[in-house]
């Protein structure tokens, strides 16, 4: 398989195929700025291309903006009458702050038992289970179930517009037959009053970024200035990243919440974010599901110190729950005030699916033969997936990476955080999982 040559080989060698995938994946510098700026996402593509030519799949590539490259590739199953399950992932990953790491962040170090480095959670580490899966199945001679289209996507960390959002609008050919989908961001464990539980993704929010822009006259930096641009948009970012918007529970996060308390979680009134606290690490991804967030994340303002500018931008993270975008946003518009613009940037469906039927109880199986009697639970992904695309094909998605974490391991916090990590033998078993699953659903 091909490598990154510029990465340097670490002193400790993997022991699993699917640790040397993941290391191998990472070396690819694939970071995504958003806004069309972006590297290594070819490399990456043409690295998993060649891994699946040499199963003997034949790899289809899509580059409809240069060098943003998505691939796919279809694995014939033993039943062509059973719809097609997709099993897809990203190659994308965000910036990494090279200094405030404690590795090189692209290197794919190995130390303490686990696998260091940008997209070791989000999500070269499901990228590479989805692969050695699939060949360990076909090495062996089998054959999946079912069909099998294996998707990477390009741009999933900027919302998929440049990468999911154009696959499916241009190639849904790829997808013929197909009616469910896996991906990131579910299966893994958590611990609830010292017992393990696991978490499988049934839905997520609705995704809104937006661009709050205040303009006024400019002016020199000494002169009497009361209506200052920067000051109108600091007090309205203030305003909307303090506001605390109120518990929503949808059918999802009370089942979720009805097996925290069967797991020995407590509160007084049974409040949500006390039972959530039960969870430990996990809590901010649990409390976040039932709520509307509408996180500051950029400003931009001015070019010299004794110069008042006449525009100020700020960029929000908005998610909300399935089907209340509208009304989140006219209570935004309230918040920030009159003065400042509010610009959509990026807009996209929240999703929510009922945790029954067959590929569910696949998942939940494929968990039980490997950790017996360990209760799985449905959750409301906080964040998003390049499943709202394939959702406009009529394929129903889920988050199903599998992986049994140390109770002590902060394993939401890796997500676009520094010193991003997973341990090796959580990848080990979650290919393991995935491998079941994918032989026999």
């Amino acid at each position: 398989m091909p490598e990154n040559p510029d990465s340097p080989l670490t002193p400790e060698e993997p022991r699993e195929e699917v640790v040397r995938v993941a290391r191998d994946l990472i070396r690819f510098d694939t970071t995504n700025w958003g806004g069309g700026r972006s590297r290594g996402e070819r490399e990456a593509a043409e690295y998993v291309g060649a891994y699946l030519a040499d199963l003997g799949l034949r790899p289809q590539y899509y580059e409809p903006i240069e060098r943003r490259t998505n691939v796919a590739a279809r694995v014939r199953g033993k039943n062509p009458d059973k719809p097609a399950l997709v099993v897809h992932g990203h190659l994308d990953v965000v910036p990494a702050i090279a200094e405030d790491w404690s590795v090189d962040p692209f290197a794919g170090e190995i130390r303490d038992g686990m696998l260091w480095g940008r997209g070791a959670v989000d999500m070269k580490n499901m990228d590479a289970m989805i692969l050695t899966s699939v060949a360990d199945i076909l090495r062996s001679g089998d054959q999946p179930e079912r069909d099998l289209v294996l998707t990477f996507f390009a741009d999933e960390e900027n919302g998929g517009v440049e990468g999911s959002a154009l696959v499916v609008r241009d190639r849904p050919s790829w997808f013929d037959g197909a009616t469910e989908a896996i991906s990131e961001v579910g299966g893994y464990s958590i611990a609830v009053a010292n017992r393990r539980a696991y978490l499988l993704q049934v839905g997520e929010k609705a995704l809104v970024w937006i661009r709050l822009v205040a303009r006024t006259r400019g002016g020199h930096g000494s002169r009497f200035h009361p209506v200052n641009a920067v000051t109108i948009l600091s007090e309205a970012v203030a305003r909307l990243g303090r506001a605390s918007w109120p518990v929503t529970l949808t059918p999802t996060t009370r089942a979720l919440l009805d097996g925290l308390r069967g797991l020995g979680a407590s509160a007084d009134g049974d409040d949500p974010d006390a039972l959530a606290d039960a969870a430990g690490p996990a809590s901010g991804f649990l409390k976040s599901s039932w709520r509307t967030t509408t996180n500051p994340t950029g400003l931009t303002a001015g070019y010299k110190h004794n110069v008042i500018p006449d525009r100020a931008e700020a960029t929000i993270d908005v998610r909300v729950l399935p089907g209340t975008e509208d009304v989140a946003l006219e209570e935004i518009r309230e918040l920030v005030g009159p003065d400042v613009e509010i610009e959509t940037v990026v807009r996209d469906i929240g999703l929510e699916t009922p945790f029954e039927g067959a590929l569910v109880e696949a998942m939940v199986g494929a968990l039980g033969a490997h950790d017996p009697g360990v209760p799985v639970l449905p959750y409301l992904l906080a964040g998003g997936t390049d499943n709202k695309a394939l959702s406009r094909l009529g394929i129903t998605g889920y988050g199903f990476a599998p992986l049994r974490l140390p109770v002590d391991f902060d394993f939401t916090g890796m997500f676009h955080g520094t010193d991003e990590r997973v341990p090796l033998d959580a990848l080990e078993f979650g290919k393991r999982v995935l491998t079941d699953l994918l032989r026999t659903y």
